[in-house]
């Protein structure tokens, strides 16, 4: 597996640059909404505090004058994330535990998650639907922009209003935490179930974990806020790794979380 984060630059030197990490790191510091993700940091990170942080999780330089060039993770970091990831899945298999699966990188992600729920389904877990066909207004670059929220393979996304061939794999790229409020909102207001496990990345992560939810997920170097809800205890788990390569890349971590959770079929 190690071979593999290397190979298809899942850890490693990734894509992600040092100035996109860096830019991320400022927002975050400022409070701005599109870096925190739907977290509502409870310390205080200052942007030296964030490199810290990033560079223990993930790997990542911890020089602040590095300011360019390409991020690299720490593929140990990746294995022992994957393996403790792996064992929140299974321990929600063995008790049978309702669980929601939602990406904001459906193009790249959702065959990981989707096998995932297909594995935990028969294992026993409900495998959650809530607010299927909701309207979801997300604020964008482009302005206010309305969303419907879909499911695919038992794996939450939001889409385009009017796309073709509702349940088909396209959908948004988002970072917002709107979709898994409105989602866990519907499962309570109708008298639930609510899930025991949040599993995604972006804003379901977040958002879930701020509201109290056991949530475990994907990030990149970019993405400070999953790592920032670990360290303050709102996120479970996060892996570090690029979230962002060609979809079949995943298929091996896919093998190797099942097979570490005992649930593969």
């Amino acid at each position: 597996m190690r071979a593999h984060l290397l190979a298809a630059r899942l850890a490693g030197p990734v894509a992600t640059s040092r100035e996109e990490s860096l830019r991320s790191y400022r927002l975050f510091a400022a409070r701005d909404p599109r870096a925190l993700l739907g977290l509502d940091p409870e310390w205080t990170w200052r942007q030296r505090d964030l490199i810290e942080l990033m560079a223990d999780k993930c790997g990542v330089s911890a020089d602040p004058r590095q300011v360019s060039g390409q991020d690299v993770i720490d593929p140990e970091r990746t294995l022992t994330a994957l393996d403790s990831f792996a064992e929140r899945l299974a321990a929600a298999a063995q008790r049978g535990a309702p669980v929601l699966l939602g990406t904001g990188h459906p193009h790249r992600l959702l065959g990981f998650y989707a096998a995932l729920a297909d594995a935990l389904s028969a294992a026993g877990c409900a495998v959650l639907t809530p607010a299927y066909g909701r309207c979801v207004d997300i604020t964008t670059r482009f302005g206010l922009r309305t969303y419907n929220l879909d499911y695919v393979q038992g794996v939450a996304l939001v889409r385009e209003p009017g796309a073709p061939r509702p349940g088909c794999a396209t959908g948004v790229h988002t970072h917002s935490p709107l979709p898994v409020r409105t989602a866990l909102a519907a499962a309570a207001e109708a008298g639930g179930p609510l899930p025991e496990l949040v599993v995604g990345d972006h804003g379901w992560v977040c958002g879930a974990g701020q509201l109290g939810f056991e949530a475990i997920g994907l990030a990149d170097t970019d993405d400070p806020a999953l790592f920032v809800g670990e360290a303050e205890g709102s996120v479970s788990v996060v892996v570090p790794l690029d979230d962002a390569v060609r979809s079949d890349y995943y298929r091996p971590l896919t093998r190797y979380v099942l097979n570490r959770a005992c649930l593969s079929q």
